[in-house]
């Protein structure tokens, strides 16, 4: 067996130690009283269709703020946004999911999934670090793979009137893709969902099942990490292993934050873009015929998905007490940076509550902005691409089956959950 100290007992006790370290709020559950002063971004509410209560806040309060979370800030405007995701300075990002809990302030400028949740200059080298493996050339190279899954996947569907298109087509398209790219077995999918949904869902669970939660997620990863150090292969974990930060290899948390962003963030966001696409087009029959008609607007009209169903917010902590665009905001008050609120502002986008497929400028913000710009894009854009252009070449014509038993995540990547579609 080959030796890594790294990942020794010394880490093992220091990751029970940070799973449970954090200053710990009230967790409430109740019903949204007023979404100006009492939102709540997992409630049901706004998760079955968050724009008109992003519509209704950007004119009369579009920066809300509640006390839910320990008190967190929800700007609305394209251009507040904008300016919280560029402002490195003012916000940090040693945590970026909005839960009862906040990371304490030694935990920068790492922070727990490096580099999403890194501030300066710490931020730039741990992404750099990560960049190879996601340039268009590399990326290229899981194109063919993801086609011929995707084709596998409607091959299960034959003889089939309905199926759900988010839980047996949208999410197991980037589960196998990031499986692949981790070097981790392809029959653990159940898992990677289950702790997805672990993660970004269960914001308001009490804090014992959170922990379990992240204890088990972490105990898979460690697993992963110490057969890869006994069989090395050539994919990104065995790269994390051996990878050097300013001479040295990397410190075993960074090297486990990175593969928990890669797994998380790399499956849930591409399949809500995925499930949100395919609910659009079962919904809007002359969008979904004219794209079947004309392939050569699958460009414009997947980044017009994009746009108008952006599945990211992301998050960041206020570093000290100051008075922001209108507001007081208090050192380590939440502000969620909503990519979707921002590309639906019509001071931004012409006709920006339309989906327009065949948009010609379009500079949404859905995979961020700023330093900590989605560094997967490239990947979520071939996986969104692929999986449409199969999907349509497949199966031209579907419908909602019962809109009513569609559901979308409650959490800060919103994407359906369930979407049982009508095929054939």
């Amino acid at each position: 067996m080959t030796v890594d100290e790294r990942f020794g007992q010394n880490f093992e006790d220091e990751r029970a130690n940070r799973i449970l370290t954090g200053y710990r709020n009230e967790i409430i559950t109740d019903p949204v009283a007023d979404w100006a002063t009492d939102f709540s971004h997992v409630d049901p509410t706004y998760a079955a269709d968050p724009y008109p209560i992003q519509d209704d806040l950007r004119q009369r309060c579009p920066i809300a703020h509640t006390d839910r979370f320990g008190g967190a800030w929800f700007p609305t405007r394209y251009e507040d946004v904008t300016a919280i995701a560029y402002d490195t300075d003012r916000f940090t990002s040693r945590a970026i999911i909005v839960g009862n809990v906040r990371p304490p302030h030694e935990l920068a400028p790492i922070g727990g999934a490096p580099p999403i949740s890194s501030d300066p200059p710490f931020h730039h080298d741990a992404r750099k670090l990560l960049l190879p493996a996601f340039t268009k050339s590399q990326v290229a190279r899981y194109e063919p793979g993801t086609r011929a899954l995707c084709h596998e996947l409607i091959d299960t569907f034959d003889g089939r009137d309905v199926v759900d298109a988010a839980r047996e087509y949208a999410q197991l398209i980037p589960m196998r893709v990031i499986a692949d790219m981790l070097g981790f077995p392809t029959e653990d999918w159940p898992k990677f969902r289950e702790f997805v949904e672990g993660a970004l869902e269960s914001i308001n669970a009490p804090q014992e099942e959170r922990v379990e939660r992240f204890t088990k997620m972490s105990d898979y990863l460690l697993a992963q990490v110490r057969d890869h150090i006994d069989n090395p292969r050539d994919d990104l974990t065995s790269y994390l292993i051996n990878a050097e930060l300013y001479g040295q290899k990397l410190d075993p948390v960074h090297v486990m934050g990175t593969m928990n962003l890669l797994l998380i963030a790399g499956i849930d966001t591409t399949w809500s873009a995925i499930g949100a696409s395919l609910w659009h087009l079962a919904r809007t029959p002359a969008d979904r015929e004219r794209l079947v008609a004309e392939p050569e607007l699958m460009p414009t009209a997947m980044e017009e998905f994009l746009r108008a169903y952006a599945p990211v917010t992301m998050a960041r902590l206020v570093r000290e007490d100051m008075h922001w665009h209108g507001v007081d905001m208090k050192a380590d008050d939440w502000v969620l940076v909503p990519f979707p609120a921002a590309n639906r502002d019509p001071e931004q986008f012409e006709r920006a509550d339309e989906v327009v497929i065949d948009r010609e400028v379009n500079r949404h913000v859905a995979f961020g902005l700023g330093i900590h710009r989605c560094v997967g894009s490239h990947l979520a854009r071939m996986e969104l691409r692929v999986a449409l252009e199969a999907w349509l070449e497949r199966i031209p014509s579907f419908t909602l089956a019962d809109p009513s038993e569609v559901t979308w995540a409650a959490s800060q990547v919103r994407g359906p959950r369930s979407l049982p579609l009508r095929i054939g």
